[in-house]
């Protein structure tokens, strides 16, 4: 009877390990993580709002980021984001070499009618994913990265934050550089293509598909690709205008 149970169990093990290594098991791990990123956005965004909050002077958002760096639960899913992140970039790098191998092999004519049809960020979700990694990395690296690992970021003074940092006036400084403006501003377009196709896509690979609720998804995934990145790209043009008192 032991054996038995151990064989089901290895088996068990076994045909769940080979549905990840599938094709089709990367695909499911993409939309989870992908979802999971598409709910962290909007939190992200609603924090990063706080920048821009008329005659606050930082107040909000460094209270808000003191939150985010001392509060253990988000701290600990902080560290799932990045694992998130990162297993999101490398399964997509992954199926978009995998895909271009396939659509190689199969000759000019071939690719030409896989790809008839087909959305400009679905054909290059790969190229989009991999630029996207790295404005992220470049962002980890110029704000969390400083915060933590250098001495550049000065004490925020008000009661009851012993010990935080004014982070407020590292992304104030920062944003009055017009190229890293632009560069955000450009990142954030890329970001929206990626979210066009990748929202109902995502759907679409978990079986999530219904004629009566399909276009709704549709449409959220629409409103949301637009709404976010834009929501994102507002916060350092509108602290860029303000840093030359045109706003």
């Amino acid at each position: 009877m032991a054996t038995r149970t151990a064989n089901r169990t290895s088996s068990s093990v076994g045909w769940f390990g080979k549905f990840l290594s599938s094709s089709i098991g990367q695909k499911v791990i993409m939309s989870l993580t992908g979802l999971f990123l598409i709910i962290f956005l909007v939190v992200h965004l609603i924090g990063n709002l706080q920048l821009i909050l008329p005659g606050d002077e930082g107040y909000a958002f460094n209270s808000y980021a003191y939150f985010m760096t001392n509060n253990p639960v988000i701290k600990t899913t902080s560290f799932l984001l990045y694992a998130f992140i990162l297993l999101h970039a490398i399964q997509g790098i992954y199926l978009w070499n995998v895909n271009r191998k396939a659509r190689g092999a199969q000759g000019y004519a071939t690719k030409v009618d896989r790809t008839a049809g087909a959305s400009k960020s679905s054909i290059y979700m790969g190229s989009l994913g991999m630029v996207i990694f790295a404005f992220i990395v470049v962002h980890m690296v110029q704000f969390w990265g400083q915060m933590h690992f250098t001495d550049n970021v000065g004490p925020f003074t008000a009661e009851g934050y012993e010990g935080a940092k004014d982070l407020y006036a590292l992304v104030s400084q920062t944003y009055e550089n017009l190229g890293i403006v632009i560069f955000y501003v450009v990142a954030m377009i890329f970001i929206a293509f990626h979210l066009w196709h990748g929202f109902q896509s995502a759907f679409q690979t978990l079986g999530l598909n219904h004629k009566k609720y399909t276009p709704l998804i549709k449409a959220v995934g629409y409103t949301y690709s637009v709404l976010v990145p834009l929501g994102f790209a507002a916060i350092p043009v509108i602290m860029y205008l303000r840093s030359r008192g045109i706003l």
